[in-house]
């Protein structure tokens, strides 16, 4: 699957340690393990992937990531402190799914995820392995994890460009240990403020994405008040005829 976004470090099988990170983002807070609500927007035909999501996640040692009650508003309004899951018919306009995150300082103060059923209906995504690895890797994203490999292989994990093609193909549908790692290394270090459960307040709301067509990675929004937003793309056929 094309996943297009910034690669900071491909990770291969059989690497010794993990190197993903997403440009440094991280969650402010002062101690581990911490807690990242994720907020239950979703339809009760993808509460199991959001489930099966959060339990994944919270098998880390530095984070926990419990289902919150539906706070989003309109199409997916973040809330500050934590995470909104949505998922909805948002059109043709090109992507099957993005991640957001609010950044203040180098730290992450919300993020919204949304799952594109305009094309979750197509035959080629309406299957539970392949809404299970988008909702899994869009999710990751908002702790601050890149992608571990782009060339399209399986690595076993989620945060690969593995495109799952059946039900019974879930060669891609969780993390694995190597993104585990990667979450330790990014929340070794601790921070003197939280901005976990809603400390901080950000302005804005979550816009509509992308243009079809578009063929950027990521995209950073400067925001008035001097924060920036920053989108990751899944792609949808036909923009990118290699998912």
């Amino acid at each position: 699957m094309a996943v297009l976004a910034l690669l900071l470090g491909a990770i291969m099988v059989g690497t010794a340690s993990a190197n993903h990170s997403w440009n440094g983002y991280h969650w402010a807070r002062t101690a581990n393990p911490f807690k990242v609500e994720l907020g239950d927007n979703m339809s009760s035909d993808w509460n199991p992937f959001l489930k099966q999501t959060s339990a994944d996640w919270s098998k880390s040692n530095v984070l926990d990531t419990p289902l919150g009650t539906r706070r989003a508003k309109g199409k997916c309004r973040p809330t500050a402190g934590r995470v909104e899951v949505c998922n909805g018919s948002y059109g043709n306009n090109g992507w099957l799914g993005l991640a957001q995150i609010w950044i203040s300082g180098g730290h992450i103060t919300q993020g919204t995820t949304k799952m594109n059923d305009t094309y979750f209906a197509l035959p080629q995504y309406n299957n539970a392995a392949e809404k299970e690895h988008v909702v899994c890797q869009e999710v990751g994203h908002t702790f601050g994890l890149d992608h571990q490999d782009e060339s399209g292989i399986s690595l076993n994990t989620c945060m690969d460009y593995y495109h799952n093609t059946s039900n019974s193909d879930t060669k891609s549908t969780s993390p694995n240990q190597h993104d585990y790692d990667e979450l330790a290394t990014i929340y070794a270090h601790l921070d003197s403020f939280s901005t976990v459960g809603g400390t901080v307040a950000t302005p804005g709301n979550s816009p509509d994405w992308a243009p079809a067509g578009e063929h950027a990675s990521t995209y950073v929004d400067h925001l008035p008040n001097g924060d920036e937003l920053v989108t990751f793309v899944i792609w949808a056929n036909p923009i990118h005829g290699d998912l």
